[in-house]
């Protein structure tokens, strides 16, 4: 009998429609599209507002709907919902419980993981291993962060890095060569004084103080954080392609978390891999959190051939990181009537698509 792996075979994505751009950001908060881009990275970033919808399992709802309708599977032969989240939209119930509850689910357990920014790729490991245990066959990972809900307008130095979306995948069981090769997850547990949020939790419950004090947001020491990202996420990546016996020109792509420019440019030199190589979207959807890897995947599908070698890596609060390879395991072509609006051939360029997006929102 051979080996049972898990496959991706579907993904989905979404995004509010709102757009807030530099320009906006600037009379805000004391900043400039300059200074954004040259440190950050990124122009635009999409916000979800209250009359639009309310949570991450609003967006998330609305990938997963539109992955069955592009995949027309079979709701009922879902088995598992994982949601890779840090803003869920309760302590409980989960997230997930609420996506399956609106989906109409009947036949499906599910769970959030919270590992921040390197949510997603633990959840793709987590979600490989129930496959791999033969007990599952059909499961539908989430990734996606409702990061304007826990972001201080006021603070320069991080308002400008978030931005709201989610995207999910559906992973298959498979006896062929394909699927979630190799996976390298690593946690410190020293991270919590350079990236956290101060109060909320059993820890420092909320209060007038809390609130006051204004402990309900991202706070993070951005040198800190960088140095680590850059340290980590290459170290990481550069373990999963020596112990896979992969060189630059087997990698197909690089699908780094969305954090900042400079870091995943110093991801791919690690390796050697060029940067046309390497999956960035962090101009026009800034940092999701956990929805940054499964976007990336949502917006390159149509350019992705089965059996591409892709490696996907992460950092985050913890601190929390790792790497992992996959096999891709399908012609994304083949959805070809349901990409993103401007990855469709023939229609307005990406850069089209979001000043038209903008004029909408005025």
């Amino acid at each position: 009998m051979r080996n049972i792996n898990a496959v991706i075979t579907g993904v989905g994505g979404w995004v509010p429609t709102y757009i807030l751009d530099n320009e906006e950001m600037s009379t805000i908060v004391d900043t400039s599209d300059e200074w954004i881009m040259e440190r950050i990275g990124v122009k635009t970033r999409h916000i979800l507002k209250p009359e639009e919808g309310a949570g991450t399992s609003f967006m998330m709802t609305k990938a997963v709907r539109q992955l069955l309708d592009k995949t027309k599977v079979d709701p009922d032969t879902i088995e598992a919902v994982i949601c890779a989240t840090t803003t869920p939209d309760y302590h409980f119930p989960s997230t997930a419980s609420l996506v399956i509850g609106n989906i109409g689910l009947k036949k499906a357990f599910g769970f959030d993981m919270e590992a921040a920014c390197a949510g997603f790729l633990y959840a793709m490991e987590t979600g490989a291993g129930l496959i791999r245990s033969g007990r599952y066959k059909r499961i539908i990972i989430c990734g996606g962060d409702h990061m304007s809900s826990m972001t201080n307008y006021e603070d320069r130095n991080t308002c400008p890095i978030f931005g709201d979306g989610a995207a999910c995948v559906l992973m298959e069981a498979t006896e062929e060569d394909f699927g979630l090769m190799d996976s390298y997850l690593r946690v410190d547990g020293q991270g919590y004084d350079n990236l956290h949020m101060a109060a909320g939790g059993s820890a420092r419950m909320p209060s007038h103080e809390t609130v006051d004090e204004r402990l309900h947001f991202v706070y993070q020491e951005g040198r800190a954080v960088f140095k680590h990202a850059v340290t980590d996420m290459s170290d990481a990546v550069a373990t999963i392609a020596e112990r896979n016996h992969l060189t630059k020109d087997d990698i197909a792509w690089v699908i780094p978390h969305q954090a900042n420019v400079r870091i995943e440019s110093a991801v791919a030199r690690r390796i050697g891999v060029e940067e046309d190589h390497v999956m960035i979207n962090i101009d026009h959807m800034a940092n999701t959190s956990g929805g940054t890897l499964p976007l990336c995947l949502w917006e390159y599908e149509p350019q992705l051939k089965r059996g591409d070698k892709l490696v996907f890596t992460a950092f985050g609060a913890g601190f929390t990181w790792g790497a992992s390879y996959m096999i891709w395991g399908y012609d994304g072509s083949k959805f070809a009537d349901n990409p993103p609006e401007f990855y469709k051939e023939g229609t307005v360029s990406r850069e089209e698509w979001y000043a038209k997006r903008k004029l909408q929102n005025k």
